[in-house]
């Protein structure tokens, strides 16, 4: 799928760089550090997955507290008193 993101200078030096070094595109390295990158994040979180809601929405694992919508709220209505 073709995809325009904005990323930083850094970034994007890197994933050349490493897409230089093993002869693939620009967005092939890109997937494949995005893809490394998650599958060390996995292995440090244990076994849990990214999983799916019941009408398909993508979940991250949990990772510190969980965010309510009560929370949302409060945060919305304290900006705007």
């Amino acid at each position: 799928m073709r995809t325009n993101v904005n990323i930083a200078d850094d970034a994007r030096e890197f994933a050349q760089v490493y897409a230089n070094a093993n002869g693939i595109s620009l967005g092939d390295a890109i997937t494949q550090l995005i893809r490394k990158s998650t599958d060390a994040a996995r292995a440090d979180a244990g076994p849990s997955k990214f999983g799916r809601t019941a009408s398909g929405f993508p979940t991250l694992p949990r990772k510190g507290r969980v965010i309510t919508t009560e929370m949302v709220l409060k945060a919305q209505h304290d900006d705007f008193v």
